[in-house]
């Protein structure tokens, strides 16, 4: 798993590649949590080249929803493909998560 992470406006974009599991998780739960720490309130996770996340994954993107939504703030998504999109389908995330087609798309929602 590769994670780069950037600001435009007020939003911290992070771009997430190959796969978050449950080898993977902790380690992108604890850059969230990084975010959050230094005040970080929206953060739009770029799923783009994400191959694969597992239940352990999921866990850690809620976690980190809940420690935002506490504080007023909230995760987007963008670029859900293949079996990524699928799990968040199946898993329920799609309705519970806002999930924009294209990053400059959820941007323009802010």
């Amino acid at each position: 798993m590769e994670i780069t992470r950037r600001k435009e406006k007020d939003v911290s974009i992070v771009a997430v590649s190959g796969r978050i599991d449950a080898i993977t998780a902790p380690d992108f739960e604890k850059s969230l949590d990084e975010l959050i720490a230094a005040g970080d309130r929206v953060i739009l996770i770029d799923l783009t080249a994400l191959g694969y996340i597992s239940s352990a994954g999921l866990r850690s993107i809620l976690s980190s929803a809940k420690k935002l939504k506490a504080l007023s703030g909230e995760i987007l998504f963008t670029g859900l493909q293949g079996p990524v999109e699928e799990v968040f389908q199946i898993s329920g995330f799609k309705s519970i998560f806002k999930i924009f087609p294209t990053e400059a798309e959820a941007l323009g929602s802010m």
